[in-house]
C-alpha cells in the first residue's frame, strides 16, 4: 500500500516522522510521503529536516519514505517560487492543498497549482473540467481522500477524471495514528467514490510508480 499524503508534528500532525513511519509500516504500508504544510514562514525549517529523516529511516526500514511539502493555503501567485524553492531544498514530493469545500482555500488555487506543474493536487474540491482537462495534459494527480470535510467531493473528482483522462490517486492525510487507513477501508473508499473494484490497484501502481521515479530524483 502507498500513501503520499500524510502529516507528523512538524505541521499539525501529532507524531514524529519515525514513529508515523512505523506505525504505517506495522498497518502493511511499503510507501509512504511526508507532506507537512508549509507557507514562505516554514518551508526552509520542514523541507531539510524531511530530508534528513527519510535519509536515516530509509537505511534501516523495509518501508521507503519520502520527503515531501503541502503548500497551504498561500496566495495563488506564490504556489510556483514556492514550489521551486521546496524542490532546491530537498523536496521530492510537491502537494498543493487544494480547493475543499471544506476550509476557505484561495480561489485559483486548483489552477495555479496544475499550471505550477505540481506533482498532486490534494481534495481538489469541486474542480472544473477545464482544470482536470490540464491536469490531465500535465501530469499532476488529483486526490481521491479518507479525510472527513475534504472527502465529500470525492465522486466529483473521481467522475471529472475518468471522463478527462486524470490520474487519481488515494491518500488519508494523516494527522494521526487514527487516521491510517486500512486496506479494507481503502477499497470502500474508491467504491464510495463511485469507482469501479479495479481502481485502487490502478491508482496504487500509478501512486507506486511516481514514488519510485521522485526517489530516484
Amino acid at each position: 500500500m502507498i500513501d503520499l499524503h500524510t502529516h507528523s508534528l512538524m505541521s499539525d500532525g501529532v507524531l514524529l516522522p519515525s514513529e508515523l513511519v512505523r506505525r504505517a509500516e506495522v498497518a502493511g504500508y511499503r510507501y509512504w510521503a511526508i507532506t507537512d504544510h508549509a507557507d514562505q514562514s516554514n518551508l526552509d525549517h520542514i523541507v531539510p529536516r524531511l530530508a534528513a529523516v527519510a535519509e536515516d529511516l530509509n537505511r534501516f526500514n523495509q518501508i521507503k519514505l519520502l520527503p515531501g511539502i503541502e503548500l497551504t493555503h498561500v496566495p495563488p501567485a506564490t504556489i510556483a517560487p514556492l514550489a521551486e524553492r521546496a524542490r532546491r531544498l530537498g523536496a521530492r514530493l510537491i502537494v498543493v492543498h487544494g480547493e475543499t469545500i471544506a476550509e476557505p482555500v484561495p480561489p485559483g488555487t486548483n489552477r495555479a497549482a496544475i499550471d505550477a506543474g505540481v506533482h498532486l493536487l490534494a481534495h481538489p474540491g469541486l474542480i472544473t473540467e477545464e482544470e482536470v482537462r490540464l491536469a490531465a495534459e500535465r501530469g499532476v494527480y488529483l486526490e481521491i481522500t479518507s479525510r472527513k470535510g475534504h472527502s465529500l467531493t470525492n465522486g466529483h473528482v473521481a467522475r471529472l477524471a475518468r471522463e478527462l483522462g486524470a490520474q487519481l490517486v488515494l491518500d488519508s492525510d494523516t494527522h494521526a495514528p487514527g487516521d491510517i487507513v486500512s486496506l479494507s477501508q481503502r477499497d470502500r473508499i474508491v467504491q464510495g467514490a463511485g469507482l469501479e473494484a479495479e481502481a485502487l490497484a490502478q491508482m496504487d501502481s500509478a501512486a507506486i510508480e511516481l514514488f519510485k521515479r521522485l526517489s530516484a530524483g
